[in-house]
């Protein structure tokens, strides 16, 4: 994969959208599914100091059911059980998504945790992990009562 600029800008929104355009259908696809699972509306760009909370969450699709925890980290790093090495979805090369995964920790500053619990399906697999996460920040980004 060629060096790209990456970057995420989170804004709370009320539903959650997307404005992807990575040339890859089917990782846009999972970013929004990530918008929409955390409510809020995602660019590519960074805005860090958005993100200063802790944030988890339990989300399935289908057969398959993700969790993702986060907090704000001055050491910013992915840990996860998933290995994306022998996953195809959509033509899409998994490695695209866990790169997208590593350049959203390190440029939001977060340590991220990802497990897979169950599925098989990478198609479902996939689409859990990205909901997670998006569930996950949007938790984070948003001011506790």
């Amino acid at each position: 994969m060629p060096d790209t600029q990456t970057g995420v800008r989170l804004a709370l929104a009320a539903r959650g959208a997307a404005n992807v355009a990575t040339g890859v259908p089917v990782l846009d696809h999972l970013v929004g599914q990530l918008a929409r699972s955390g409510r809020f509306d995602v660019t590519l760009e960074v805005a860090p100091e958005r993100a200063d909370g802790r944030g988890w969450a339990l989300v399935p699709s289908d057969e398959a059911l993700a969790t993702a925890a986060l907090e704000r980290s001055d050491r910013p790093m992915l840990v996860s059980n998933v290995d994306f090495s022998d996953l195809r979805v959509g033509g899409l090369e998994t490695d695209v998504a866990s790169q997208f995964l590593r350049e959203l920790v390190d440029a939001a500053h977060l340590t991220l945790h990802v497990r897979l619990n169950e599925g098989t399906d990478p198609q479902h697999v996939l689409a859990a992990i990205f909901k997670a996460v998006g569930a996950a920040l949007g938790q984070a980004c948003r001011p506790e009562p």
